[in-house]
């Protein structure tokens, strides 16, 4: 296991573990702001510019397809955030809110998603955590 694949599964997993709990922390407050952003050309803009950024520094970085299941999630991460980056900017300001908010049911499924994103980083900072040791040992 690279280290980059264990620094980008802790980095990512950590990030997924402490969203999931504030989305579920203050669920009104998350729904008001996603509500609010993607109603927001600008804010979409800026939203999808980072996670662009973010997703591109991923696949060009750790673009492994083999190795476990771990390479593989952590670059299927980096695809999946390049995709949303790419759609928020890409998509029309009338379609954003239809997709984000309506296509992907999101008030609906807001604790499907808040646990998957827990559930994904609980994994991504073990399996990290447990290949950095075990390299170490």
């Amino acid at each position: 296991m690279s280290q980059l694949t264990s620094y980008l599964a802790k980095l990512i997993g950590l990030y997924c573990i402490l969203v999931a709990l504030a989305m579920v922390t203050h669920k009104q407050g998350t729904m008001d702001t996603i509500t609010t952003i993607v109603q927001n050309p600008t804010a979409m803009f800026v939203y999808g510019l980072i996670a662009l950024i973010t997703g591109l520094a991923i696949v060009l970085g750790h673009n492994v397809w083999s190795g476990g299941a771990l390479p593989i999630i952590v670059t299927l991460v980096g695809w999946g955030t390049l995709a949303k980056g790419l759609l928020a900017l890409f998509l029309s300001p009338a379609q954003q809110p239809v997709f984000f908010l309506l296509e992907l049911h999101y008030a609906k499924l807001f604790y499907f998603y808040a646990a998957f994103a827990f559930v994904l980083g609980v994994y991504l900072t073990y399996a990290g955590t447990a290949s950095t040791t075990r390299r170490t040992s």
